[in-house]
């Protein structure tokens, strides 16, 4: 078996391993979001806040679904060997590392999960300031890892839906900058302090690891 032939196979096999580890994701986030639309809001802002009810989001859902169905067609794009086996490996670790870390931010969340779109976010009834797991590293862990997972999908299916997906997720930081006020009018201060020391996307490891040990000599 020749290398061409070798990376194909790769590539179908990483396919459907993505494919799997994705849908298997999205049936998590979806059960999560049913049980969160279950409780009693605390607080809720955008125009859209009607809709965050279980059916709207579900339908939701599916059409997002649909459209990625219908535009499953591969990019205009031929790429040599080399460029191939390296979309390969580094979209199937951008892809995994996102819903990894969607999912660390799921557990971290736990009850304070809620449902959330473009259009409106919401705040669970007897809210609390989630800041362990991701949260103690970017403010909007699972923002940043639907971003990961939608541009690692895109260098390894490399079809018109991740294209359009991908460039569709900058409206997260409109969704980011509502939830980040709604957060702000609920913790205050509390929120404040954590923000002051929590970049909103990308993480400062190197400041995040001083702070902690000054809190600690402190």
């Amino acid at each position: 078996m020749d290398f061409e032939s070798i990376l194909t196979a790769s590539e179908v096999w990483a396919g459907r391993l993505g494919a799997s580890l994705g849908i298997g994701t999205l049936a998590l986030a979806i059960w999560g979001m049913v049980r969160a639309t279950e409780r009693p809001p605390a607080r809720e802002a955008g125009p859209g806040t009607r809709y965050l009810r279980w059916p709207f989001l579900l339908a939701g859902t599916a059409i997002f679904l649909g459209a990625g169905a219908v535009l499953w067609r591969p990019l205009p794009l031929l790429l040599s060997l080399p460029w191939r086996l390296a979309a390969l490996i580094l979209g199937t670790f951008i892809f995994v590392l996102g819903l990894s870390l969607y999912l660390w931010g799921l557990v971290a969340l736990g009850g304070m999960f809620a449902p959330s779109t473009s259009f409106a976010v919401r705040l669970q009834a007897e809210p609390r300031l989630v800041t362990d797991g991701p949260f103690r590293f970017v403010r909007h862990p699972m923002y940043l890892a639907v971003v990961l997972s939608f541009a690692g999908g895109l260098l390894l299916y490399r079809t018109w839906t991740m294209l359009v997906f991908a460039a569709g997720m900058l409206g997260l930081a409109v969704r980011a900058r509502r939830e980040d006020g709604l957060l702000s009018a609920e913790f205050g201060e509390a929120w404040q302090t954590w923000a002051g020391q929590v970049p909103a996307w990308i993480p400062r490891l190197g400041r995040r690891s001083r702070s902690a040990r000054r809190t600690r000599r402190g």
